[in-house]
């Protein structure tokens, strides 16, 4: 008990050292507040005190007997008797039975390291999805604000390709997207003047035709370009919705960790590093093998099940009872012998007869068949801790090969869409590039965010697998 005590105190102690993280101060929270952690200690505590009821000896028997009519004796008149019977198994039964509630106790306290490093798991990965889920909303709005620079910059081309069209409406555009249909039909009443419902201007406008339909052309292809902008915006506006409502989701499963309300604010970092691995991956492998606590359940399971078969065989074994015997006796008036009045004490052996042995050999049996479980059971959460190691070491090298590419990427993304908007700037092409380029951007960008985050968790699967403290 003093055991885990302390060791309850230093792993809250290590943890508040790291205050100024506020993913370590959670997973203090964590370690303090969690339902399911609290729940294991508390069966802990009471495997421990089983340890003292098995091995404490039987209780004495006390028989009282007085009789309503005194007994005539030779020696006088016996009027009560008092019998003590103290029975004791057979040698090694209650060590045995110690034995065995001691190391269901220590599996008791295996069960609960592994709930405490579930719970920790849980609570690094959901704060990581969140981070994820928030760097979303930032970067769909920073896109969303470089969508409206290039709005205004098409808007700036929209009406400069007008007013060289020589008299298309300017005003159309001042409230898209509410408005746009009547500038189109204004720029197409525009095209028709120049040309198509005026047969008598043809030839006194002959020379400056081509000039004029270039103009429209490029008035109709501003207002496009407006629309697929504000296409844009409104997918990214409806999406950081979607991530918002996801957010809510994701915050009331974290503090359900932490056994708090479901709607307690959630302190994220605003820029998250890679984490570092304490030990190498061979070594991981062996902790993993050695220390972690669902094999280290199992392992003392296995143990009290051949202490529980030791104290069967010897249960099949006779118990020895030692007593004493106290007659209450009273003169006789008709007695002259020299007994007479004199209280009688009788010492007491009593011997149990195991006769009926189908049961203590089913109770042996019954060990022999749990152990053979407990050590298939051993051989499949091993295999399955193996899978396990594989599958997060995947997810840390896919991660790790992830940041550096995303981050490279990004970097040549982020160059390439300075240079268009440049250009966009001066010669007012090349929009569709420019949103693709945008695009890739915000993807590279999140997919390094994504990265990171995924190299983090991969970290704290491992050391969980290997059971190893969260740094």
């Amino acid at each position: 008990m003093k055991v885990v005590l302390i060791y309850v105190i230093l792993t809250v102690l290590c943890l508040s050292g790291y205050s100024q993280d506020s993913l370590m101060n959670y997973l203090g929270l964590a370690a303090r507040n969690n339902p399911t952690v609290l729940q294991k200690f508390s069966e802990y505590q009471a495997a421990l005190q089983k340890v003292p009821q098995v091995g404490a000896l039987p209780d004495p028997e006390l028989n009282l007997g007085v009789f309503l009519q005194p007994m005539e004796l030779i020696g006088g008149n016996q009027v009560a008797d008092i019998r003590l019977m103290q029975m004791f198994p057979w040698f090694g039964v209650l060590k045995n039975a110690k034995d065995e509630m001691s190391l269901m106790a220590k599996a008791k306290y295996e069960s609960l390291r592994a709930a405490k490093q579930e719970v920790f798991y849980n609570v690094q990965q959901t704060w990581y999805e969140l981070y994820k889920t928030n760097k979303d909303i930032q970067i769909s709005e920073k896109n969303i604000s470089i969508l409206k620079t290039l709005e205004r910059l098409a808007l700036v081309k929209f009406r400069t390709a007008s007013a060289g069209d020589g008299g298309a409406s300017v005003s159309s555009v001042s409230n898209m997207p509410s408005q746009s249909s009547s500038a189109t039909s204004s720029g197409m009443n525009t095209m028709g003047g120049n040309g198509i419902n005026n047969p008598s201007t043809i030839s006194s406008s002959q020379s400056s035709g081509q000039s004029g339909g270039m103009g429209s052309s490029l008035g109709g292809s501003g207002l496009a370009d407006l629309y697929r902008i504000q296409i844009e915006t409104g997918d990214l506006e409806n999406n950081i919705a979607l991530l918002r409502n996801q957010q809510s989701t994701i915050m009331a499963r974290f503090n359900s960790y932490l056994n708090r309300p479901a709607q307690s604010p959630v302190a994220i970092t605003d820029t998250l590093r890679p984490d570092s691995l304490s030990v190498s991956l061979p070594a991981l492998s062996d902790s993993m093998l050695r220390n972690n606590p669902m094999l280290g359940m199992l392992q003392y399971e296995q143990q009290s099940i051949d202490a529980r078969k030791k104290m069967v065989t010897r249960m099949g074994y006779p118990m020895v009872g030692v007593g004493v015997n106290y007659s209450v006796i009273n003169k006789s008036d008709m007695s002259t012998s020299s007994m007479n009045g004199k209280d009688m004490i009788m010492p007491m052996v009593t011997v149990t007869l195991p006769i009926y042995r189908k049961k203590y050999k089913a109770m042996q049996t019954e060990a022999d068949l749990m152990k053979t479980a407990t050590a298939q059971n051993y051989s499949a959460t091993a295999n399955s801790l193996q899978t396990d190691y594989y599958q997060a070491i995947q997810l840390y090298q896919d991660a790790k090969r992830r940041i550096s590419l995303y981050a490279n990427q990004s970097d040549l993304a982020n160059k390439t869409l300075s240079i268009m908007l440049k250009s966009f700037a001066t010669s007012g092409s090349g929009l569709t590039d420019i949103l693709r380029i945008r695009q890739q951007t915000l993807d590279y960008e999140f997919k390094q965010v994504e990265a990171v985050a995924d190299y983090n968790t991969a970290i704290a699967w491992l050391e969980r697998l290997g059971s190893i403290e969260t740094h």
